[in-house]
């Protein structure tokens, strides 16, 4: 009998797990595949983040909270998971991204500068972006390290006395007389509450949310630049980049030998996580390479890397963080279309409240309610 059971040890699983565990619960968490593992929407080397939000403003204090947790996890874990390189948000002055950069920092009287192409080629000589594109630099963007966070937060959790299987697959669960029963492929378990944060399998775990989480297979390049002097960590900060309806996004040359880059939704490919064609083509090359050489031409060098991974998509992009509308013992947090995993520390710390408090939270979480999303009864 445990506390609080957890389906999924990803990203926000693993997060949600430690921070039970600090709790003081009893906690029990399974994952269907290795901890970590690279099937989902958390695996790799690292992952970005940013303070100047343009999805929305009311995402920034759960960034700054995120900032602050990202710290603490480093300093438990002996190891560094946050690195600092300044952020680009580039596009023409009217676009979302620009428009929604500029949003977030004048609301949170964040610190930025507003640079055309030309002064951002100069501060940053690998970008070659048109005439007609601006950039909005926020110095406290960066990246996190992806499994290895997800290995600390297990571990820490693990020390506070969280028990936690791999590959163990969740065949069904269900609630009777205010108790939750999970039943897996090895066992039955039951528990107080239930926490469900299974990445793009959330559908496949929640009927609810048939139609409403989308699985899409993205697509990553790493390139050896032809300029690696002008990639490197110190030298090139993490952008982010609107050009008509496209998006771009890159870091600069860590762990693997070459710049990361990916454009966001790729071909925009829904699918099944469980059949999803791991494998890479000469055509998700061709797409990235083309947007490679268009505005960071240097970097258009050897691939070193590509690899799929997947997004979870909502209609609107925004996050699922709410209790389950059927059975208040259950919450879920899913959806995290591809910008989720900077906020994985301070999303543990919701999704423990709402296992422990029943959601209340000092986070405005309107924008994360499941209901926006399901059809009118």
């Amino acid at each position: 009998m445990y506390d609080v059971i957890v389906i999924g040890v990803g990203a926000m699983g693993s997060a949600t797990t430690y921070q039970l565990a600090a709790r003081g619960c009893k906690v029990l968490a399974l994952e269907q595949h290795n901890i970590p593992h690279d099937l989902g929407a958390s695996g790799g080397i690292n992952r970005m983040i940013r303070l100047a939000y343009a999805e929305d403003p009311r995402y920034v204090p759960m960034l700054r909270r995120a900032y602050r947790l990202w710290r603490d996890l480093g300093r438990r874990s002996k190891q560094r998971l946050l690195f600092i390189t300044g952020g680009v948000d580039a596009g023409p002055e009217d676009s979302w991204i620009v428009r929604g950069s500029l949003q977030a920092c004048t609301e949170h009287q964040l610190k930025h500068e507003t640079l055309t192409a030309a002064e951002l080629r100069k501060r940053f000589p690998a970008f070659r972006l048109p005439k007609k594109m601006v950039a909005v630099y926020q110095p406290q963007g960066g990246f996190v390290l992806a499994e290895q966070s997800i290995v600390a937060q297990v571990s820490l959790a693990l020390d506070l006395g969280a028990e936690v299987h791999a590959r163990e697959q969740v065949l069904d669960w269900r609630v009777q007389k205010g108790m939750v029963t999970v039943r897996t492929d090895r066992g039955s378990y039951r528990a107080s509450r239930l926490v469900i944060t299974a990445g793009p399998w959330a559908a496949q775990v929640v009927d609810r949310l048939n139609g409403v989480v989308k699985p899409e297979r993205q697509v990553l390049i790493w390139v050896q630049p032809k300029r690696p002097d002008r990639f490197r960590l110190g030298a090139f900060p993490v952008f982010y980049m609107q050009d008509g309806e496209e998006k771009f996004y890159g870091l600069p040359i860590f762990g693997i030998p070459g710049l990361k880059f990916g454009k966001y939704n790729h071909l925009k490919e829904q699918v099944d996580p469980n059949t999803m064609g791991r494998e890479c083509h000469p055509n998700d090359e061709f797409v990235l390479r083309n947007a490679i050489r268009k505005y960071l031409p240097d970097a258009d060098g050897q691939m070193i890397a590509m690899k799929t991974c997947l997004f979870s998509n909502t209609r609107d992009e925004n996050f699922i963080l709410d209790s389950h509308p059927d059975f208040p013992q259950v919450s879920i947090a899913a959806g995290f279309s591809g910008h989720g995993f900077k906020f994985c520390p301070v999303v543990g710390e919701i999704m423990a409240e709402f296992a422990l408090d029943g959601g209340s939270s000092s986070y405005d979480l309107g924008l994360f309610r499941l209901d926006r999303l399901l059809p009118e009864k």
